[in-house]
C-alpha cells in the first residue's frame, strides 16, 4: 500500500509540475484583429554574407481549409555555394485563427550534413513529436516532449509576429517550439527605419527577438525590418554571428 501511495504522490507532483509550466510560460497571442495570413503569396530574398552575394530565399503561402501552409527554400549561389553548398527546405502548417503550429518539417543540406525531421504538435495530449533522421549516418530518432499549449516554429514565429501590433518601445514573448525545446522569446519593438532594398525603399519598424537559449540564442544578434503598415510584411532581415553578418533583403513579392 505504501509503494502504491508513493508511486501516486510522485505522479501527482508531475501533474503540478505540467501545470506549473503552463501557467508560467508565455501565451501565444492570437493574431490581432483584421490581420489575415495572405491566401497566396510568395516572397523571395536575396541573401548576402558579410558583402558577398551568398544565396536566394523563397517563402510561399498558401490557405489549406483552416490551415496556412508555409513553405520556404534557401540555397547558397557563386562562390559561396563552391565552399559550403546549403539547400534547405521548410515547411509549417499553422491554425489561421490562433496562429499554432501543428506541423513543421525540414530537409538540411549544409555541407556534407543532411538531415529530414518532422516536428508535430499533438495539442489534445500537450506534447510534441519529433522524427529525424541523419541522411549520412542512417541515424533515426524519435521523442516525445510536453509543450505547454499552443506554439509557434523558427519559420512560422517571423511571420506570425507580424500579425501582432508591433507598437515602438513595447516588448512581447511568443513561445516557440525549437526541435525539443520549448523556449520564450521575446520580441522587442526597437525603432523605425528606412530601408532600401532592390524592390524598393520602405518604411519599417525594427524588432530583434532574443532567448535565453535555443536556435535563436545561437544565431547571434538577429534583427527583421517589417514594413509600417497594417501588413507588417519582412523586408529585411539580419542576423550576426561571431562568423560574419548574413542579410536577407526582399526582391520579391508575387501573389502566386
Amino acid at each position: 500500500m505504501k509503494k502504491r501511495t508513493t508511486v501516486k504522490m510522485f505522479f501527482c507532483a508531475l501533474a503540478l509540475a505540467a501545470v506549473a509550466q503552463a501557467q508560467q510560460f508565455p501565451q501565444l497571442a492570437p493574431p490581432r484583429p483584421g490581420f489575415n495570413f495572405p491566401q497566396k503569396q510568395t516572397l523571395t530574398y536575396s541573401v548576402d554574407w558579410r558583402v558577398f552575394p551568398a544565396g536566394i530565399a523563397v517563402v510561399h503561402f498558401e490557405q489549406v481549409g483552416d490551415r496556412e501552409r508555409i513553405t520556404a527554400s534557401a540555397d547558397t549561389i557563386g562562390a559561396i555555394n563552391l565552399l559550403f553548398h546549403v539547400s534547405d527546405h521548410f515547411q509549417s502548417n499553422i491554425d489561421r485563427a490562433r496562429g499554432c503550429t501543428y506541423e513543421f518539417s525540414k530537409q538540411t543540406v549544409e555541407g556534407r550534413r543532411q538531415v529530414n525531421s518532422t516536428l508535430q504538435m499533438v495539442y489534445p495530449q500537450s506534447k510534441s513529436i519529433l522524427d529525424e533522421k541523419n541522411l549520412v549516418t542512417g541515424q533515426s530518432k524519435h521523442v516525445e516532449s510536453a509543450i505547454p499549449g499552443c506554439m509557434t516554429d523558427l519559420l512560422t514565429g517571423v511571420f506570425y509576429t507580424a500579425s501582432q501590433p508591433l507598437e515602438l518601445g513595447q516588448s512581447f514573448m511568443i513561445p516557440l517550439v525549437d526541435a525539443m525545446h520549448n523556449v520564450p522569446v521575446t520580441i522587442k519593438v526597437e525603432g523605425r527605419e528606412e530601408i532600401k532594398t532592390p524592390l524598393g525603399t520602405f518604411k519599417t519598424i525594427r524588432v530583434q527577438p532574443t532567448a535565453a537559449a535555443g536556435v535563436v540564442k545561437n544565431r547571434g544578434n538577429i534583427w527583421i525590418w517589417y514594413t509600417d503598415d497594417d501588413r507588417h510584411l519582412p523586408v529585411q532581415m539580419r542576423a550576426r554571428l561571431f562568423w560574419g553578418t548574413i542579410t536577407f533583403r526582399l526582391t520579391g513579392n508575387e501573389n502566386k
